[in-house]
């Protein structure tokens, strides 16, 4: 049997920017996806603590260092600069891996995007 799993997880990321215009996607600097084990492309899981929104999306490359994180597209009406949110990534396991395996979780600062933990 496989299990779904959380693999990696950004807590509380504050949005810089929302792009209604863009492709479609959330844009993440890349220092917060190698702290996350994220990777560019990879589905995840949005959730705005803000109102409540809960969304899908994939990951496009922000600049490094930068403090982006910013949806674009259709993704853009479901959050406003300065809401925070979590940002999940998931992946199947063996059960018996499932039950002892240990998600990625960094934790921002709620401002400027930088790392707490």
């Amino acid at each position: 049997m496989w299990v779904e799993v959380l693999k990696s997880k950004i807590h509380r990321a504050t949005v810089t920017d929302a792009d209604l215009n863009y492709e479609g996607s959330i844009t993440i600097d890349e220092d917060l996806l190698d702290a996350a084990g994220m990777f560019v492309h990879e589905k995840v899981a949005v959730v705005n603590n803000n109102n409540g929104e809960r969304f899908e999306t994939y990951i496009i490359r922000g600049e490094r260092g930068s403090g982006t994180v910013c949806l674009n597209g259709a993704a853009a009406r479901k959050v406003q600069r300065g809401d925070i949110i979590i940002i999940m990534s998931y992946a199947y396991l063996p059960l018996e891996e499932a039950k002892v395996y240990e998600p990625t979780v960094i934790n921002l600062d709620g401002r400027t995007n930088r790392i707490n933990n």
